[in-house]
């Protein structure tokens, strides 16, 4: 089971068009997130994306997108750093 990271306001977008099932998305992806199937990327978790951005940064078709650093990566390192909570700004209840 995946653990579930911003209930809100995911920046994460495939698109089934320009992607080629290459699966790169599948190889990088620390969470799981993603496999192929029919030949093309699908999206299994959304909610256990962590905003990495190693999927839209491996894809050699640009078929992903994800703002990188905005979310609960940045928020899990940053409380790993100050100590505390994860809090990525959004509001207090995005990462749990």
């Amino acid at each position: 089971m995946n653990a579930h990271y911003l209930r809100n306001g995911l920046t994460l977008e495939l698109s089934r068009e320009a992607c080629t099932g290459c699966g790169a998305c599948v190889e990088v992806c620390p969470h799981a997130v993603f496999a192929v199937e029919g030949g093309k990327a699908r999206i299994l978790d959304r909610a256990a994306c962590m905003e990495c951005g190693a999927c839209a940064r491996n894809c050699p078709v640009h078929a992903l997108r994800v703002k990188a650093g905005v979310g609960c990566a940045a928020a899990v390192i940053g409380s790993m750093l100050r100590g505390g909570a994860p809090s990525c700004g959004r509001d207090s209840a995005c990462c749990g």
